[in-house]
């Protein structure tokens, strides 16, 4: 699966994906027809990485992760003094 992620050109990795993406529900084994399943309502956005040079919204989610657990051990704080602290 991670082959198509080193390719030369885009192109032939997102070929190789979309062949992956359409093969795998057909899959005997279940967990790998429902990971096929999955790619495949997701094909769009999936598939989208070969056409954006391989942009990622990654370090967004994990900037935004870092915020979203700050805000959640601030919960326990009863002020607002503390809280903005």
């Amino acid at each position: 699966m991670r082959d198509f992620f080193d390719q030369a050109a885009p192109a032939q990795g997102r070929l190789l994906a979309a062949r992956l993406v359409e093969s795998l529900p057909a899959c005997l084994t279940r967990e790998i027809a429902r990971l096929g399943r999955t790619l495949r309502k997701w094909k769009d956005a999936f598939l989208a990485y070969f056409d954006t040079a391989g942009a990622s919204n990654g370090p967004t989610e994990a900037i935004n992760g870092i915020i979203e657990m700050g805000r959640r051990a601030a919960r326990v704080y009863r002020n607002p003094t503390n809280y903005r602290l």
